[in-house]
């Protein structure tokens, strides 16, 4: 992920305020608290400690409220999607932080996040930030975020140095590096430099909240880059 990229919008300085003046992130990351605090760890100490991190940087947050920075709102050609995701997210059990979600997608910044962008994921793939070091809601520790695939899409392998990322599933199924289905509510952890592929089924898109922690050097301009094919012997 580059953030020179030329996809990705400057920040918009001109509407700057606080965290209390804008009840919609408010609430959104009152969702992620809340996902974050309800989940299982499934007996893993180091999943427990992440959900921990990311609560307690929450909190932080949400007490401090620190300057928002609003950006360009901009689509893709996979937010299309958007809506459809939505549907499926208010059958289950993560309808609260969908309807949050819904209720700011119009100051969305969806966004691809690489120079060059693969031609199969122009029109399938696409994120957006909430809160990190590039705001919209200012903060060094953690990137929160949602990533949304359409139906019958290939994420290519890929790592984030330095970053330890999780992401819960909002809506869809998908697998990651063929091993795991997760279905909504499910979360799975990547530890740093860990190499994962993401796939999504046939019918529907998938939405897939995510979370990075790491040094506010890295988490401003992660180094993220598609990992090269391994020569088969």
């Amino acid at each position: 992920m580059n953030i020179s990229s030329p996809d990705t919008p400057n920040p918009d300085t001109s509407g700057e305020g606080r965290l209390h003046d804008y009840p919609a992130w408010i609430y959104l990351l009152k969702e992620f608290y809340d996902v974050y605090s309800r989940g299982s760890a499934g007996g893993s100490k180091t999943v427990r400690a992440h959900r921990k991190r990311v609560r307690d940087t929450i909190s932080s947050v949400l007490n401090a409220s620190p300057a928002v920075v609003p950006r360009a709102p901009a689509q893709l050609p996979v937010t299309a999607h958007l809506p459809r995701a939505f549907d499926l997210a208010a059958r289950g059990i993560m309808t609260g932080m969908s309807r949050a979600l819904e209720r700011a997608a119009h100051d969305l910044t969806w966004e691809y996040g690489y120079q060059r962008v693969p031609p199969h994921l122009r029109k399938t793939y696409g994120y957006c930030e909430i809160l990190g070091p590039r705001g919209p809601v200012l903060c060094e520790k953690l990137t929160l975020g949602f990533v949304l695939f359409a139906p019958r899409t290939t994420y290519p392998q890929h790592s984030h140095p330095d970053i330890e990322e999780s992401y819960i599933s909002v809506a869809g199924d998908w697998s990651e590096n063929e091993t795991v289905v997760l279905a909504p509510g499910s979360l799975i952890l990547n530890t740093p430099g860990h190499e994962h592929r993401i796939t999504t089924g046939n019918q529907d898109p998938c939405l897939l909240a995510y979370a990075w922690l790491g040094p506010s050097d890295r988490l401003s301009d992660p180094a993220m880059k598609f990992s090269k094919p391994r020569k088969q012997g």
